[in-house]
């Protein structure tokens, strides 16, 4: 059995042992106090540096892209510009074409006319009837040319009176037509394409006095 003095004497030796390994544990805590060294993975300057150049490429080449397509628009732009300036000259040059030599057609069609005139006039003195039959087929082939360009020579004796396309120069009583009615032509009327030229000039029939209403006929005495 160990006496009280041994086990003070252990305890202090236990002690000693003790007190003797704590510089080690200081010396391995100051080695540990050192900060560990961070691995770089991109979050730190160098990291946002390179991120930096990565965008600037990005953006240099979206730029140059942007740049590219600028100039391919500019270059469209420029040609259908100049198309269109083409055009304009081209329409111009055929409206003023058009104005010249638009009755260049009906010209060719009325020569005949003018020659057949000619022959007519040379032939004057020879013999009456043969200029009067000369002068009529010339006016049956000048009207047969201006039906060709859509001209027609209006003779409405007979029709009833329309005021759009009649002008009447005056009434004569006629019992044997139809009151309102063209009785006479002083001037045909001519129509081009359907579209009125010159109205006829014509003279309109109206029911004799004794058989108009007696309203009619004491307004025709005042």
């Amino acid at each position: 059995m160990a006496l009280p003095e041994d086990e003070a004497k252990q305890t202090s030796e236990a002690g000693e042992e003790i007190f003797e390994d704590q510089p080690l544990i200081e010396e391995a805590e100051d080695e540990g106090s050192l900060e560990p060294i961070e691995a770089d993975n991109g979050d730190g300057p160098s990291g946002h540096q390179g991120a930096d150049k990565e965008s600037e490429l990005v953006d240099s080449e979206v730029l140059a892209n942007a740049l590219s397509e600028v100039e391919k628009f500019k270059d469209v732009a420029l040609r259908a510009e100049a198309e269109m300036q083409n055009l304009q000259r081209r329409t111009a040059r055929d409206v003023e074409n058009a104005h010249k030599f638009g009755v260049e057609k009906f010209v060719q069609n009325m020569l005949p006319v003018v020659d057949s005139l000619e022959k007519a006039i040379e032939s004057i003195g020879e013999n009456v009837d043969a200029i009067a039959e000369g002068v009529r087929l010339c006016h049956k082939l000048m009207v047969d040319t201006l039906n060709k360009e859509g001209v027609e020579i209006t003779d409405p004796v007979g029709d009833p009176f329309d005021p759009n396309e009649h002008q009447a120069m005056s009434m004569v009583e006629n019992p044997d037509m139809e009151p309102n009615s063209v009785l006479a032509v002083v001037q045909k009327g001519c129509k081009l394409n359907g579209r009125l030229v010159r109205p006829a000039m014509v003279m309109v029939s109206r029911a004799p006095a004794e058989d108009a209403p007696a309203d009619l006929a004491s307004e025709a005495k005042e």
